[in-house]
């Protein structure tokens, strides 16, 4: 009987993870002309509207981000974006974890799926709207309504994202694993977790754009206070440029928290699928 010896694994020198580590982020952030691209489209298509039809009906982009610089010179503008943050971020993680978990456990029980699919099926057709004012005849004006509202909005996809990403699982990868000697944990760590990430994560982006959309939302309708309550006065006021100065700060809040949150941390789980690319191919 012959024995396989094989070769010890060796790790790789810290500063050979760091220079690849390095590598990754710049190429993230090279990645973003094309995003500044679209955002630079968007701003011309907003300037044609607004020589259309006038500064009472959409004021320019120029007066907007006037607004938005001034918001950001008054402290209260920052305390009332926080307020939002947190509800949105909070609601999202909320969110991010119970539906993992519940995705999670129904992806690898066929059963469950069956069993949830149609309580998924209601909490999708109830629009958000009505779940905001059972919220408020609850909770009344707080944060517990807004975050509320945020998970039974938000939940359903990532609910989704991962139970289908299990169920599609490649199995004969788990196999190998397992005829590898990967105990269970192991196997669910390195093979079955991470060929989730191909539902999982643009279920996350989806999700976090519905917190932001539903916590504004939940704070104009049950007058709590945050970016929700900004606009509510800028509405009354009929004062176009700071409500669409809050919308952009909004979508900035948005757009930051994706890109510093959610986008690195698929960088890092998807190393795997950049290994197989060719140099200089991007899929």
């Amino acid at each position: 009987m012959t024995t396989i010896l094989r070769p010890p694994i060796t790790a790789r020198p810290i500063t050979a993870r760091l220079t690849e580590r390095a590598g990754r982020v710049l190429d993230f952030l090279w990645s973003g002309w094309a995003g500044l691209a679209g955002l630079f489209l968007l701003a011309a298509v907003w300037q044609a509207g607004h020589e259309a039809y006038g500064p009472f009906i959409l004021t320019s982009p120029q007066d907007t981000i006037a607004a938005v610089w001034r918001l950001t010179g008054d402290p209260s503008a920052w305390t009332v974006a926080g307020v939002t943050l947190q509800r949105a971020v909070t609601g999202f993680a909320l969110v991010s974890v119970i539906g993992i978990a519940l995705g999670l456990i129904a992806g690898y029980s066929p059963a469950t799926m069956r069993l949830v699919q149609p309580l998924i099926t209601v909490l999708m057709g109830v629009p958000p709207i009505a779940w905001i004012v059972l919220a408020m005849i609850w909770f009344g004006g707080s944060d517990a309504t807004v975050r509320m509202v945020i998970v039974v909005s938000a939940l359903p996809v990532v609910f989704l994202g991962a139970a289908q990403g299990i169920a599609t699982r490649d199995r004969g990868l788990d196999r190998m694993a397992e005829a590898f000697g990967a105990g269970p944990l192991r196997r669910f760590l390195t093979v079955g977790l991470r060929q989730t990430t191909t539902t999982l994560f643009p279920a996350l982006v989806l999700a976090l754009g519905t917190s932001f959309k539903v916590a504004v939302m939940a704070e104009l309708l049950a007058n709590a206070g945050g970016i929700g309550g900004a606009l509510a006065n800028a509405r009354i006021n009929l004062d176009i440029a700071t409500a669409l100065a809050w919308v952009l700060i909004a979508v900035g809040l948005l757009i930051t928290v994706e890109y510093t949150l959610v986008h690195p941390v698929k960088g890092e789980i998807e190393r795997w699928r950049r290994a197989a690319q060719p140099w200089g191919v991007k899929r």
